[in-house]
């Protein structure tokens, strides 16, 4: 750091802001250096600002208006069956704005009022029954923060480093609290007698739009975690994100959280759709898929700095950012290195919430300026550790476009410009 900017130890006791490692942050401006923005009386200070019924649905300010989800126009034949991505390089914390929350669509989003929203609860059941948005609103409800990401994110990486930003490589993850009734609770006013041995049962889930993507769940998880949501951060779900009910399938892949929720049927087998045959499997490299890998393993990503959040202050005090997950349960440590994997630091968590929710995690240290390899590892509290992606591949071969939960990297040089590279 250039010696102007070094305060004194007075001048740092007298209360300059300090980071953990006891630098004063980088970019501070030394006492008796007049800076005009605080010295002087600004125009903001000078008339009054927008009333309170500017906005009566608040927005982002327009300073912030790069901070959007986006499409990447290659990836798919049509808008109306693809996806869009969370700019997770301009956040922090761990929730999710539904307004920057990825959407993927199979047929499009579509609009169904909560007057006219019925879902169905019928097939190997004691009595079938249909439930309006009114009745689910009056059953016993839940609250919990819980991440959702595609099966396909980062699924262009398999082959190589392909698309140069966080928000492309990893972007098809959100982190929201949602509300709604436990579907066990409505699988138990139906009644399950009828079923008899649930052990060997299943749930096929649908929804309402043209597509239906419809999905076969096990009847152990049916009755575990699963919810039928219809709040998301405290409102109501956006329509993009299945508006007025979708289902949350935690821990497990985002294709299952079926969208426009309209019908639950238990059935004494997989129904084998179309969604769980000819997608969402994994190809080996003999030819061979594996199916029904619903969980989402570990996986982590450094947020910042990356390729569309590079270094812009100089050498001096650095805060490495990015986010973890599992499916399995809590992250329960995460590692940083910037040497591509040589040596490894562990990183500060921040708060953790619920289980199967994303965790922040941050390491902060300082950049002498020289080009660093940066990469995340995360650990869970199975004691699972995120693999390399030549271990991956050990075990995948490259034909795969789903599950691929590899460490990453950037290349950063000396003027803080990140890169996506391959180190494996």
């Amino acid at each position: 750091m250039d010696e102007f900017f070094k305060p004194s130890r007075r001048s740092f006791l007298r209360g300059s802001a300090a980071i953990a490692a006891g630098s004063v942050a980088g970019g501070a401006v030394a006492q008796g250096t007049p800076d005009p923005k605080i010295t002087e009386l600004q125009d903001w200070a000078s008339y009054t600002g927008a009333g309170v019924d500017e906005t009566p649905y608040g927005l982002p300010i327009r300073f912030e208006s790069d901070v959007v989800r986006r499409n990447v126009e290659w990836l798919t034949a049509t808008p109306i069956s693809s996806i869009n991505f969370t700019p997770i390089h301009a956040l922090d914390g761990t929730i999710t704005p539904q307004g920057c929350a990825f959407e993927r669509h199979h047929s499009g989003a579509i609009e169904l009022s909560k007057d006219d929203y019925r879902l169905m609860i019928n097939g190997l059941v004691d009595r079938p029954l249909i439930f309006s948005y009114a009745d689910l609103e009056r059953l016993p409800r839940e609250n919990h923060v819980y991440f959702c990401e595609c099966a396909a994110n980062t699924g262009m990486e398999w082959a190589g480093a392909q698309l140069n930003g966080v928000q492309f490589t990893h972007g098809m993850i959100h982190n929201m609290e949602y509300t709604g009734v436990p579907l066990r609770t409505l699988l138990r006013e139906a009644g399950l007698d009828a079923a008899d041995d649930l052990s060997d049962k299943w749930v096929y889930v649908e929804g309402a739009d043209a597509s239906s993507n419809g999905r076969s769940i096990p009847m152990e998880k049916a009755l575990d975690d699963v919810l039928v949501a219809f709040k998301a951060n405290g409102e109501a779900l956006r329509m993009e994100h299945g508006y007025p009910v979708r289902l949350v399938v935690p821990g497990w892949e985002g294709n299952l959280w079926v969208k426009w929720l309209r019908r639950v049927e238990v059935t004494d087998r997989a129904v084998e759709s179309r969604e769980e045959t000819s997608k969402y499997t994994d190809l080996y490299e003999d030819g061979i898929a594996r199916k029904w890998t619903w969980v989402m393993d570990a996986k982590s990503v450094i947020t910042s700095p990356s390729p569309q959040m590079p270094i812009s202050h100089g050498a001096g005090p650095l805060v490495i950012s990015g986010l973890a997950w599992s499916g399995h349960g809590q992250i329960t440590r995460v590692d940083v290195s910037k040497d591509g994997g040589i040596t490894w630091e562990t990183a500060r968590l921040g708060k953790q919430g619920d289980t199967k929710a994303l965790t922040r995690f941050y390491l902060d240290t300082s950049w002498d300026g020289s080009p660093m390899l940066l990469q995340a590892r995360a650990v869970d509290e199975t004691g699972y550790v995120q693999p390399t992606k030549d271990q991956l591949r050990e075990k995948r071969g490259e034909n795969s476009v789903y599950h691929n939960n590899c460490i990453q990297t950037w290349f950063v040089n000396e003027e803080g410009i990140a890169e996506n590279v391959e180190v494996s």
